[in-house]
């Protein structure tokens, strides 16, 4: 069970429970199949108890502050920007899991309760994402919760952007009949008081906003990394906006060498 489901009431219980299987001599295999909660969030209860005995167990509450619903608490977002700025940790992932191309407001929620015993809703993040500049929304392109893509409103527009959705996306989506495998996604440069950031944000079926930060604008690697989180699940297609990949050996060389990987570049001039 994900311990995004859990209370904090019902998460605490259970962390009780792991340490106590774990003093009688228990592995943390064991822990986890007794109590249903994951290797690293019975390892950080373990941890906690060893460093703070069991007051330390217990997961806080912390975030956002009575009466004030979109603010949170200075180390609160600290501990957020500090993940934003790394690669999904896929160690929160279950085994057989594919790693995650960016973080997701689920993701960054159980990172919080297992590394630093921060409860949080997906809600309260998403909140947060919205005040900072982050929530970036999916464009009008129903075909990726849709697999008939004549439905889409692009399909059958005489504009430059129905012409592109023929010609570009459209072929490449026939190929694709999971939903799950169409994304979107793009980089842009959010402007903040404290100094700009560089972000990768990715839409995927039903819209699910994921992402990664960057203090300077995202090299070649970056991408590829993303880029090779959605492949390491199977043939998948990214409509991406605001790169010229065409430009960097390192990318074309990827794409190349992944046949089952569409990348398909969103015009410059194109409004979505």
């Amino acid at each position: 069970m994900a311990i995004k489901h859990l209370s904090p009431e019902l998460l605490n219980e259970r962390r009780k429970q792991a340490v106590k299987l774990r003093l009688d001599g228990h592995t943390v295999a064991v822990a986890c199949q007794q109590t249903g909660l994951s290797a690293p969030t019975v390892s950080a209860a373990w941890k906690a108890f060893r460093e703070g005995g069991w007051a330390a167990v217990p997961v806080k509450p912390r975030g956002r502050l009575k009466g004030q619903a979109n603010v949170l608490g200075a180390d609160v977002q600290a501990l957020l920007w500090q993940a934003l700025y790394q690669e999904p940790q896929n160690s929160l992932l279950p085994p057989l899991l594919h790693p995650a191309p960016g973080w997701s407001s689920a993701g960054l929620a159980e990172w919080l309760t297992t590394h630093h015993g921060v409860v949080l809703s997906q809600r309260a993040i998403e909140h947060w994402w919205e005040a900072q500049g982050l929530k970036h929304k999916p464009w009008k392109l129903k075909y990726l919760t849709n697999s008939h893509l004549a439905n889409n409103h692009l399909a059958t527009q005489r504009s430059q952007e129905g012409r592109w959705f023929r010609s570009a996306v459209a072929p490449v989506f026939t190929k694709l009949k999971d939903a799950d495998q169409r994304w979107q996604g793009g980089v842009r440069r959010v402007a903040r008081p404290s100094g700009s950031l560089y972000q990768i944000y990715l839409h995927g079926p039903r819209g699910r906003l994921l992402m990664r930060c960057f203090k300077k604008p995202p090299e070649a690697q970056d991408y590829l990394a993303v880029f090779g989180a959605l492949n390491s699940s199977g043939a998948a297609a990214l409509v991406f906006h605001g790169a010229l990949f065409s430009a960097s050996p390192e990318v074309t060389d990827w794409l190349e060498r992944k046949p089952s990987f569409w990348l398909v570049p969103v015009p410059a001039d194109l409004a979505l």
